[in-house]
């Protein structure tokens, strides 16, 4: 990581700035030499980062604290999901050792962290709001890392619609990149519990079948706790929401 240079040290959190400044003080405050003796690395006074330096270093600490956040939302952060993190550094980013420890000291000082999530997106797209390629790839990173272990939690894909809303990206934007790991398609067909070689017939009256169990009126008679109840609304206009995606799709 050569761009990264002699501008880490005690003084990267005022030379980034931010949310992320912070995290990057936190985290890098002092690097291995390349000899193996430790030593903090400062900016010499009066040096200002280049502006090509900032954005990278943006970047670099952006990707890792918004995977600690997202990695933590439900909560603790799994042995699984620490590998798929280290996976993704090293299958995908290729990262050598002395990159691959700093993501980790930046992913681990950004968990536990008091900025958020949206903090740390709102500051990234400060930095490249003119470069919605750069974006788009921050999304894609987040959707990788996050069906790393087979499937997307609601709570992790509620996030990442966070950072496309903070990214001002279009839903059409968001969807091409989620199609690259998540059959859209597939996945209403599953909501509603049929399959896509199913025929209109077989998936209206699976679709009406749903409607009745998992109607409001319906469900508020059975006497559930309302915490239930909540959740089966939620349900109710996650099965709506599937059908008229079919619908779109199949011309109904």
């Amino acid at each position: 990581m050569g761009w990264l240079g002699k501008m880490v040290g005690g003084t990267i959190g005022f030379a980034l700035g931010g949310p992320l400044g912070a995290i990057a003080g936190a985290a890098l405050g002092h690097l291995m030499d390349s000899d193996g003796n430790e030593q903090q690395r400062v900016l010499p006074h009066g040096m200002q980062m280049s502006a090509q330096g900032k954005a990278q270093l943006t970047f670099f600490v952006a990707a890792f604290s918004m995977l600690a956040k997202l990695a933590r939302i439900d909560g603790q952060v799994s042995d699984e999901e620490m590998a798929s993190i280290r996976r993704f550094m090293a299958e995908d980013l290729r990262l050598n050792a002395e990159s691959r420890q700093m993501g980790e000291k930046i992913f681990y000082a950004a968990l536990n962290a008091p900025q958020t999530f949206d903090d740390f997106a709102a500051q990234f797209y400060q930095q490249f709001n003119d470069r919605p390629e750069l974006l788009e790839l921050m999304i894609d990173i987040l959707l990788r890392v996050s069906v790393a272990d087979g499937t997307m939690d609601k709570r992790e894909e509620d996030l990442i619609e966070s950072a496309v809303r903070i990214f001002r990206l279009s839903d059409a934007d968001y969807q091409k990149i989620k199609s690259r790991y998540v059959s859209v398609s597939k996945q209403y067909y599953s909501v509603l519990g049929v399959n896509p070689s199913d025929d209109n017939d077989t998936i209206k009256k699976q679709y009406r079948k749903l409607v009745r169990d998992y109607h409001p009126d319906t469900i508020a008679s059975k006497g559930l706790p309302e915490e239930f109840v909540t959740f089966a609304h939620d349900k109710f206009r996650e099965i709506q929401e599937a059908y008229e995606a079919i619908q779109k799709e199949r011309n109904l």
